[in-house]
């Protein structure tokens, strides 16, 4: 909840908290693990499709890091990441969700002004919970997608998982 309150403070448009840290949160969670699974970044999410300038996310990764002492944040526009992705332009949040590599990834959390959790996830949440990992359809490149489950090494962290 703290991570969520201090990213809350700097009022990004339609923003969310994504990807491993809370695909990771929930199935240490569903295996019974003890400790979270150490995170490489924190994936911080939010749609602007009015400032597509990378500078301003740096701004906004310089700010989390003075609050919390940590280098692991990092906060994308992804209003402008079809760009680096080479598609069309994305058209919100969960559209440029629906182009990340597994179903399982494309999740996102926030806390609200009034203290709810809410989430967004294009595929729904039931391969996370069904521990399902699988390439959403958007994302085409099998290999990568190949690439990238292995190199997670996912399957020896939590063992209940099915990579298809």
């Amino acid at each position: 909840m703290k991570d969520l309150a201090l990213i809350r403070e700097l009022h990004l448009p339609d923003w969310y908290v994504a990807a491993g840290y809370v695909r990771n949160y929930i199935w240490d969670s569903l295996h019974g693990t003890s400790r979270r699974t150490p995170l490489n970044d924190i994936d911080v999410i939010y749609f602007n499709a009015e400032e597509l300038d990378e500078e301003i996310e740096k701004q906004y990764e310089q700010q989390l890091q003075e609050k919390t002492g940590s280098t692991v944040w990092s906060v994308k526009n992804q209003a402008r990441m079809h760009i680096r992705n080479g598609d069309q332009p994305y058209t919100s949040i969960e559209d440029a969700m629906s182009h990340w590599p597994e179903t399982v990834t494309a999740v996102g959390i926030r806390l609200e002004e009034d203290n709810r959790i809410t989430y967004v996830s294009p595929y729904g949440i039931d391969d996370i919970f069904e521990f399902r990992i699988r390439r959403s359809p958007k994302f085409e490149d099998e290999s990568v997608y190949q690439s990238r489950v292995a190199k997670k090494n996912w399957r020896k962290i939590w063992p209940k998982l099915e990579i298809l």
